[in-house]
């Protein structure tokens, strides 16, 4: 085994590596709909939320904006007033669920380059957000530090 299996092997083994994303995550999301204004969800990024995920009215997930949509309307000459999240969103945006392990989740963003990642239940919905912060503030103290 090489030295990279045997660091996850022995991750997979301690606390951390026990731990579900229903234990790290955020429960109080900062979500919109695809009608908000692209100007609120740079609003709402300025108050420290990287993404913001766009729920439909029941709250089942249908996208997701982040920093870079909107730097990317911003790149085409668009005004953040005239924009809506419906016509700048990520759709099917990778996701976890309260149940997924840590390490599942550890891949995931890295694998994506991913910052953050909804959370949903079992039909969907929204249910939090999980950011690459959450896991290390998770392993900080499963660790004793």
């Amino acid at each position: 085994m090489n030295a990279v299996a045997e660091g996850r092997t022995a991750l997979r083994e301690s606390k951390f590596g026990h731990l579900t994303v229903g234990s790290i995550m955020e429960m109080d999301v900062q979500s919109a709909t695809k009608d908000t204004k692209a100007e609120m969800l740079a609003s709402y990024m300025m108050e420290g939320f990287g993404s913001v995920p766009i729920v439909d009215e029941t709250k089942k997930l249908i996208g997701i904006v982040s920093e870079f949509d909107l730097l990317a309307a911003l790149r085409k000459g668009k005004k953040l007033e005239d924009v809506t999240a419906g016509d700048i969103l990520t759709a099917n945006p990778v996701s976890a669920t309260k149940d997924t392990d840590v390490m599942t989740l550890v891949d995931v963003l890295q694998n994506n380059h991913l910052i953050r990642v909804p959370v949903l239940d079992n039909v969907g919905n929204l249910i939090g957000i999980v950011a690459r912060r959450d896991l290390l503030r998770g392993y900080l103290q499963t660790s004793g530090s």
